[in-house]
């Protein structure tokens, strides 16, 4: 039976929530008939601001510097993200909104999140997906999800960039002749342990044991600690760097929170990942190497296929490299071409200089 009247409120209903103002959503409560709740985890934030309850969110997880400033970035974009009718928010009036407003702005089924979807569609997929994992994150906050229709791209399937052996030859000639203090010390620590760029950038002296040839750092990624060993090549580099940083302190005390690094630079500082790039392409050219090829990842790289070389069974090299699945790990059994054909003439030339020694023998006998 036709109910003017309900019809009536229905119409009425959906003209508010199209003039609802910049924060409004095009689906009221009445007309979808279920009234919104947020999780109950949520339930005592409700009217809070939301910014400031969703950073605390992001403080307990302990992600890392990186993962946080990639959050954060995706989130704003998402948010300032304009619907049909829509004036543009300012971020400051949107950091304001209560949890609940929160909830409804980003409510996937009212489009917004397809049309900021559609606004990164010409970024490159591994950027896409982070992104998407960002605003995944915020939705599975406040208790929605992303849709089955939202697809993540396929990322391209690449091998681990390593350097050939003549590449790491005048790599380490270029870190051990270099004017920089700490340049020697910092491509040993690389390829000797196989350290994130983070690690060591955030390791400290009283983290490194030279009687167990062991360092443990402290909150790597994921938030955990793990053991990283060298050798005696590592504290020889070591040992020759702490004369160095002796000279730098004298002339430039650090404060607290830089007292007990490993390295520091010039200035008495800890080492920041973005100096030792700068680091990588100063070696890069002394070396002859491409500098797009050199990076702190590049060498842990060399690292891990350089023990996979030498018969380290893939279970050992995940646990030397850190990583959590097994799965990381194994991307290295696929080695570059380069690889094989410098393994394979390695594996000949082993076999020919046998084959002369067996000759010897026979004919002194």
């Amino acid at each position: 039976m036709y109910d003017e009247k309900r019809v009536e409120e229905t119409e009425n209903d959906w003209a508010e929530t199209q003039g609802g103002g910049q924060f409004g959503t095009p689906f009221s409560e009445k007309i979808l008939g279920v009234p919104f709740g947020l999780p109950s985890r949520l339930s005592r934030l409700a009217e809070m601001p939301w910014h400031g309850c969703y950073e605390m969110q992001l403080a307990s997880e302990k992600k890392s510097p990186h993962t946080l400033r990639s959050y954060r970035t995706a989130t704003k974009q998402f948010l300032t993200t304009v619907m049909p009718g829509e004036l543009p928010p300012s971020w400051d009036a949107l950091q304001g909104i209560s949890v609940t407003e929160l909830a409804r702005r980003v409510d996937p089924n009212n489009g917004r999140l397809d049309l900021w979807v559609q606004s990164i569609s010409h970024l490159a997929s591994a950027t896409i997906n982070a992104r998407l994992a960002s605003v995944s994150h915020l939705l599975n906050w406040v208790g929605h999800r992303v849709p089955d229709w939202i697809s993540r791209p396929q990322k391209g399937r690449t091998l681990p960039k390593t350097l050939t052996h003549r590449e790491m030859n005048r790599l380490k000639e270029a870190a051990a002749t270099s004017e920089n203090p700490f340049a020697n010390v910092v491509i040993t620590l690389f390829l000797d342990t196989g350290i994130r760029v983070s690690e060591l950038c955030a390791l400290d002296r009283s983290s490194v044991d030279f009687v167990d040839l062991s360092a443990t750092v402290r909150e790597g990624k994921g938030g955990k600690d793990r053991l990283v060993l060298f050798t005696e090549n590592t504290v020889s580099a070591i040992e020759a760097y702490t004369q160095i940083r002796e000279m730098i302190v004298s002339r430039h005390i650090p404060s607290d929170e830089h007292r007990d690094a490993l390295i520091l630079n010039r200035r008495g500082r800890r080492l920041t990942p973005r100096a030792v790039q700068k680091l990588m392409d100063i070696l890069a050219d002394a070396a002859d190497i491409p500098r797009s090829k050199l990076s702190p990842h590049t060498l842990r790289h060399n690292f891990a296929t350089g023990l996979l070389e030498r018969g380290v069974d893939l279970v050992s090299i995940q646990r030397l490299m850190g990583h959590a699945n097994i799965s990381t790990t194994r991307v290295y059994l696929e080695i570059s071409d380069q690889s094989l054909r410098e393994i394979y003439h390695r594996a000949q030339a082993a076999s020919r200089e046998q084959d002369r020694e067996a000759l010897c023998v026979t004919r002194r006998e």
